[in-house]
């Protein structure tokens, strides 16, 4: 049977009314979760809730594991579509989501788990789930990884200086529950700030004024010139002016950007006929039957630089009269920013120091993106999770390389729990 590691037990064992976890990804939160909810729910007359983001994450979150876990303990079968479940101890667990807080006003609770808390609305704990609490004088658990500056970081600090609060913070690696070698290789796999967050359970600013912070000058640029052994990629920006892309070569975990082209008040045949031109000598070197590998912008499946076809059509026709076989990486939506931001930031300067993405110095503008594009920001001056478009110029090369990073190394959830760990 699983049982609580020590971290965990430091966090079960307070009596504070109040706790605050803050833990790194894979730490064995759900699993503190469900053993919280059912010592919480055990006598009569116990009305207990667990409350994440959303109705849906909630239930695929802890929903089976709090169902096996209570399994012989069930007065009748849980209710599936209110997600409760009745103890024959007379106590009961229910499944909320804050997506619609309003609509969890009314019950009073015993007791009451917040997970994913930064992803949680701010105004639900103070507005309904903290009143929910008063008449019986209720207990609260909120847990969850940072993320960013927001009001899980206010919580967190405020807590610290509050009675009857706890504050506990533990990275990924003092849960226990994945190896090193997991966490060695998402060292390499995420730039430092979004390893720190993650698995260090870091609060960090993601969004705070440079975008490709990780980008530097002197370490990411690199005379590079064209391997014919290497497959050879181009990634379109569907933009009209200019209409932007990139040309470049992928060497295993390496990506090196050959040239760009920044084609002012143009359209998509014009960057196809440019792409030729640009890089005929180098597909007459490559050996017969070599892919060419395109990726691109997804809206290019709507927007139209044509009176009838769609970018994506207009790029697959222009090659279908071309010697070599082309392999078209296009996806039906494109990627969050701040996710493509992060992959592209990874392979700058990923946590171990690596700098996976070298650039050839006549990629000027590239190398100007990477060296001017900030991150919007509110009357305020706080920052936002979009890029600044105001510089026409800016933003168009980086956004076009970045939907190739993210596809070949996007951020997939490649660690997991050591073999017989339930999360």
């Amino acid at each position: 049977m699983t049982r609580l590691k020590p971290p965990q037990w430091n966090v079960f064992r307070s009596n504070a009314r109040f706790r605050v976890l803050v833990a790194g990804r894979r730490f064995g939160k759900t699993f503190l979760a469900t053993v919280e909810l059912c010592r919480a729910a055990w006598h009569l007359g116990r009305l207990v809730w667990y409350v994440g983001p959303t109705y849906r994450q909630a239930k695929r979150i802890v929903w089976r594991p709090l169902k096996e876990m209570t399994q012989p303990y069930w007065k009748s079968r849980p209710n599936e579509t209110d997600l409760r479940i009745e103890l024959t101890t007379g106590g009961a667990i229910c499944l909320r989501g804050a997506d619609n807080y309003d609509s969890l006003r009314g019950d009073g609770l015993d007791f009451l788990v917040l997970d994913e808390y930064a992803s949680i609305a701010a105004e639900a704990w103070p507005q309904v789930l903290r009143p929910a609490l008063a008449d019986k004088r209720g207990r609260a658990l909120f847990i969850g990884t940072p993320n960013g500056y927001n009001h899980f970081y206010d919580l967190h600090q405020e807590a610290q200086n509050r009675p009857d609060w706890a504050v506990f913070q533990f990275a990924t690696e003092e849960g226990g529950n994945v190896s090193r070698e997991e966490i060695e290789q998402a060292s390499h796999e995420l730039d430092e700030r979004t390893y720190r967050q993650e698995f260090q359970a870091s609060f960090e600013n993601l969004t705070a004024g440079m975008v490709y912070y990780a980008f530097d000058r002197s370490q990411n640029v690199k005379p590079r010139r064209y391997d014919p052994r290497l497959p050879i990629f181009w990634s379109l920006d569907f933009n009209i002016d200019p209409m932007c892309s990139v040309i470049g070569q992928r060497d295993g975990d390496q990506v090196n950007i050959l040239a760009e082209l920044v084609l002012p008040e143009s359209n998509t045949y014009a960057a196809c006929q440019a792409f030729v031109d640009r890089a005929g000598p180098w597909l007459t070197t490559r050996r017969l039957g070599a892919q060419i590998d395109v990726y691109g912008d997804a809206t290019g499946d709507s927007r139209r630089t044509s009176a009838s076809r769609t970018d994506w059509q207009i790029v697959k026709e222009f090659f279908e009269r071309f010697p070599s076989p082309v392999a078209y990486h296009r996806t039906k939506s494109n990627p969050p920013v701040k996710d493509r931001v992060n992959c592209v930031n990874a392979l700058l300067r990923n946590h171990s120091g690596e700098r996976r993405l070298l650039v050839d110095p006549g990629c000027k503008e590239l190398i100007q993106d990477f060296e001017r594009v900030h991150w919007k920001s509110d009357p305020h001056g706080n920052a936002l999770a979009d890029i600044d478009k105001s510089d026409v110029k800016r933003s168009h090369l980086s956004d076009a390389l970045g939907y190739t990073i993210a596809k070949e190394f996007g951020m997939r959830p490649k660690v997991g729990a050591m073999p017989g760990i339930m999360q």
